[in-house]
C-alpha cells in the first residue's frame, strides 16, 4: 500500500534539512537490479560525517540477480544478498536518510537516482525527493578536466592515491567524498596561485572560516552550495590563530592577491642559519604531514607551471628529510630591512609564555647570536607566505615568515 502523503509539518522539517547526503547503490549487470544502498550524510559546512547508512538488499530472484554464487557482481556474492532484508523492508530508512536533503555522488543523475526510483516504484511507494543535486561526475568533468583519464571513480582514486574501488556502497561514498575534497583542494591551490579563483567572488581575500561561522546564504543551489565550501576542504584542521593565543591552533589557508599564506603551530626548530654581512636569515623547521602534502603539491604545481620552473634554472625542492625519521622539514626565511648601518627584521617575532600570550615584540634589531639564542631548539607558531623565485641559476619557491610566535 501506498504511503500516505506527507503532512506540512513534515514537509516543513524537509525543507530544513541543510545536510548533504553522500550516496551510492550496487547492481546486479543488465537487467540492473538493486543490490546494496549505502550513504554518508555530511555536515554541508564542513563535508565531516554526521551519520551513515548502508544495507544490503535482496532481490527477488537472487539466482538471476547472481547467476554464479561463487563470482562477486559489483563486489557482493549471491551468499551475502540470500540473508539480506527486501528492500520493502529497508524503504523506511532509504526514504529519511534521502528525503529533502541534498544528493550527492558520482553519476547519480543518470544512474544512481533512477534504481532508486525504480526500487520505489516496484514496491509502490512513492520516492524520496532532493533538495537538489550535485553530480561529482560532470562537475569534476568541467572543472578538474581529463587530467585522471576517463573520470570514473576508479580513475579518480588511483590518481589521487587512494587505493583500489572496492564496488562496495559506503566504501565508494567515502572515496567519493576523498576524491571531491582532493579535487576542491588541487583547484583551491592552483587558482591561488595564479591570483584567480574559480568561485571568486566567495572566496577572494578570504580566510578559512572556523567552527560555527554562520552562513546567511541556505537557499543556494545545490552545486553552488558545495562550492562555496570549497575553501573549508583545503585542510582538514583550520582552526584559526588568535592575535594572543594560539592553543589548540592546527592550520589555515588564506588568499591575499596573487599569494598564498599559510600558517601552522608548534613547529620546532631544528636549525638557525644567519647570515649578517647580506644579511640572510632563517631558520629550518620540522612540519607536520598535512602541510607537506600542500607544500609538495605547491612546489610541483609551481614548477610545471610557471615561468621560473620551465626556465633552465635547477629547481630546489621546498622540502627537505633528516633524521631516521626521515621527517619532513622546510626553512623559513626572515627577510630584512637595511638602512645605512642598520639592518632590521621585517618579519615579527613574538615571545609566547606557556599559557598562550603574547606579551611583547622581540627586538626587530639584527643581531645574529641573539637570533640564534632566541630560536634554536624552540617551537614557533609561524605564518608565512608562498613566493617563486628564480636567480642565479636556481629557481624553486621560497617560504617568507611573516611572524613567529617564539614559545618560552
Amino acid at each position: 500500500m501506498a504511503a500516505a502523503p506527507a503532512s506540512s509539518s513534515a514537509a516543513s522539517a524537509a525543507d530544513s534539512r541543510e545536510e548533504i547526503v553522500f550516496l551510492d547503490v550496487e547492481t546486479s549487470t543488465p537487467p540492473r537490479v538493486l543490490l546494496e544502498f549505502g550513504a554518508v550524510v555530511v555536515c554541508s559546512r564542513r563535508l565531516v560525517d554526521v551519520s551513515s547508512y548502508a544495507t544490503l538488499v535482496r532481490p527477488a530472484d537472487p539466482d538471476a540477480a547472481v547467476p554464479d554464487p561463487t563470482a562477486r557482481c559489483s563486489g557482493i556474492t549471491r551468499d551475502a544478498v540470500a540473508d539480506a532484508p527486501p528492500f520493502r523492508d529497508v524503504a523506511d530508512k532509504v526514504y529519511d536518510v534521502l528525503h529533502g536533503r541534498v544528493w550527492a555522488g558520482h553519476n547519480i543523475v543518470k544512474f544512481d537516482s533512477v534504481i532508486i526510483r525504480d526500487a520505489f516504484a516496484e514496491i509502490g511507494r512513492p520516492p524520496p525527493e532532493p533538495k537538489g543535486m550535485v553530480d561529482t561526475l560532470p562537475l569534476l568533468t568541467q572543472w578538474f578536466g581529463p587530467r585522471a583519464g576517463d573520470m570514473k571513480l576508479a580513475s579518480l582514486a588511483n590518481y589521487f592515491g587512494l587505493g583500489k574501488q572496492r564496488h562496495r556502497s559506503l566504501d565508494d561514498v567515502k572515496m567519493n567524498i576523498d576524491v571531491l575534497k582532493n579535487c576542491a583542494t588541487v583547484l583551491f591551490l592552483e587558482e591561488s596561485l595564479r591570483g584567480v579563483l574559480p568561485v571568486q567572488n566567495m572566496l577572494e581575500g578570504a580566510t578559512i572560516r572556523t567552527q560555527g561561522t554562520s552562513d546567511p546564504a541556505t537557499n543556494r543551489d545545490s552545486n553552488e552550495l558545495v562550492g562555496s565550501h570549497v575553501e573549508e576542504m583545503v585542510l582538514d584542521t583550520t582552526t584559526q590563530m588568535d592575535a594572543r593565543s594560539s592553543i589548540g591552533f592546527s592550520g589555515f589557508v588564506e588568499h591575499k592577491g596573487a599569494q598564498l599564506h599559510l600558517s601552522c603551530a608548534d613547529l620546532e626548530v631544528r636549525w638557525v642559519s644567519s647570515k649578517v654581512l647580506r644579511p640572510q636569515l632563517s631558520i629550518r623547521v620540522d612540519i607536520p604531514d598535512n602541510l607537506s602534502k600542500v607544500l609538495v603539491f605547491c612546489d610541483n604545481l609551481a614548477q610545471s607551471s610557471s615561468p621560473e620552473g620551465r626556465s633552465s634554472s635547477p629547481w630546489k625542492p621546498l622540502i627537505k628529510r633528516y633524521g631516521n625519521a626521515n621527517r619532513p622539514t622546510v626553512r623559513l626565511n626572515i627577510p630584512t630591512v637595511v638602512s645605512g648601518n642598520t639592518a632590521m627584521y621585517s618579519t615579527q617575532i613574538y615571545q609566547k609564555d606557556c599559557n598562550g600570550v603574547i606579551p611583547k615584540l622581540a627586538s626587530r634589531k639584527i643581531d645574529a647570536a641573539n637570533l640564534e639564542s632566541m630560536l634554536q631548539g624552540k617551537k614557533v607558531d609561524a605564518f608565512f607566505s608562498l613566493e617563486i623565485y628564480g636567480y642565479q641559476q636556481n629557481a624553486g619557491i621560497r617560504l617568507v615568515a611573516k611572524r613567529l610566535d617564539v614559545h618560552f
